[in-house]
């Protein structure tokens, strides 16, 4: 049974960007722009097209300029969850985010990541899979030939169930495996012990598959991720191809 989908989210934009230089040597990584527009808010387009009406949203290296950015958007309520003292990682940032937003499942969204959709829209994936009787967290999952920008290896695999399994295990049991996209919608209550501390986002993952609890919905569409200053041109070209396809078909 699903339920309605998340109307809040966490977006984790905290991180140092080092592999960004120089353009990151003045502004945070979340605020490189791709094509006209910064990652920060293609990442937060979708989550307002998906209904979203409150996120939070961390904060460490320079941070007023996140701040900043986000006081010029009216379409959703933004609550900044500031680390510029320690940073926490992506677990530890999720934790101390909580106390901003509702104790209902949320979109979880890495803000250096975004998709074009070429069927169902990914985050209506999410919701539609999640269901919080049978999951923990429900994953969005890329394949490898559907990436743009993707320079590491395969994440999780999937049983015919649409449980997750660490992608090691998909060679020997004959399973497809597949690209963590950055997106997730995730149930609070995993949470319930954990301190704002620094530790990582992994240690739920393999937590929730050891309960069978980890799930996941692949992307119908073409996943971009921007991490080097080099991947912001293939990332601009996939845009472009994109938009003329859309276009040819607009106009028949």
């Amino acid at each position: 049974m699903s339920i309605a989908p998340p109307d809040q989210a966490i977006v984790l934009a905290a991180g140092l960007g080092k592999r960004m230089r120089p353009l990151t040597d003045t502004r945070p990584k979340p605020l490189v722009e791709v094509a006209g527009r910064s990652l920060l808010d293609r990442g937060l387009d979708m989550l307002a097209e998906a209904g979203v009406k409150r996120c939070a949203v961390n904060v460490h290296y320079l941070p007023d300029q996140i701040i900043d950015h986000l006081d010029d958007r009216r379409d959703m309520a933004f609550y900044v969850s500031d680390e510029r003292d320690r940073l926490l990682d992506s677990a530890g940032g999720i934790v101390k985010a909580l106390t901003l937003i509702d104790d209902k499942p949320f979109y979880l969204l890495n803000s250096d990541t975004f998709w074009i959709d070429q069927g169902e829209a990914a985050l209506s994936l999410l919701a539609e899979r999640f269901d919080p009787d049978e999951m923990d967290m429900a994953l969005l999952l890329a394949a490898k030939d559907d990436a743009t920008g993707h320079s590491g290896g395969l994440d999780f695999a999937m049983t015919p169930e649409g449980r997750l399994v660490r992608a090691r295990a998909a060679e020997a049991a004959d399973l497809p495996a597949y690209i963590y996209a950055g997106a997730a919608i995730v149930s609070p209550h995993i949470f319930a012990s954990a301190k704002a501390e620094p530790h990582s986002l992994n240690v739920y993952f393999d937590r929730a598959i050891e309960n069978g609890r980890l799930f996941g919905a692949v992307l119908q569409g073409r996943w971009i991720t921007v991490g080097t200053p080099d991947a912001i041109a293939p990332a601009e070209a996939a845009i472009a191809a994109a938009n003329d396809k859309a276009l040819r078909r607009a106009t028949g």
